[in-house]
């Protein structure tokens, strides 16, 4: 699994890992063998110690560039748990930094990240539709339809989407 390479590339235990992204140890070795799925926030805190959007974590799998990528061949990921999934627009390259991803949270769903995966990173967010709450640097933003927030993530957010409605929006990534 890439969890399992990743981590040997930076020649880090498990216990060196669980240290610095505050995962325990039994949770990063189940989640490197495949036996739980892992929740935004726990593959927050593992980007947050070695410093990558989970973007980039998950698109670490592509070898060769390619300059376009259909729809149909977009990763997806999803969190049920917490009502979050997220769309790779970008086609998937390890040599160029900028990504947009698509993302969802459900009506009334919740995200926390502790650390920014990336200190210092740029953030671009588009509302596509619904209605989001976002925390940044313990600055609240209430975005809806349209709405474009432009910040530099430094710390913790926090995303809360719309108890009715939910937030679909475009977050460009620029490093």
């Amino acid at each position: 699994m890439r969890l399992t390479e990743l981590r040997r590339d930076r020649q880090w235990s498990l216990e060196q890992l669980s240290a610095k992204s505050g995962v325990s140890r039994a949770s990063l070795s189940r989640l490197e063998n495949a036996e739980v799925a892992a929740t935004a926030e726990m593959l927050g805190k593992i980007c947050s110690a070695y410093e990558m959007p989970l973007s980039r974590l998950i698109m670490m799998t592509e070898e060769a560039f390619k300059p376009k990528i259909s729809k149909k061949d977009q990763l997806v990921w999803s969190d049920q748990t917490q009502g979050f999934s997220r769309r790779s627009v970008s086609p998937p390259s390890s040599q160029l930094s900028g990504e947009i991803l698509e993302c969802t949270l459900s009506a009334g769903a919740e995200i926390q990240y502790d650390a920014a995966p990336v200190h210092g990173l740029e953030h671009q967010l588009l509302i596509l539709s619904g209605s989001l709450a976002i925390t940044v640097d313990d600055t609240q933003y209430d975005l809806s339809q349209g709405d474009c927030l432009r910040y530099v993530l430094r710390g913790p957010s926090r995303f809360c989407a719309d108890s009715v409605t939910g937030a679909n929006y475009l977050l460009v990534l620029i490093s």
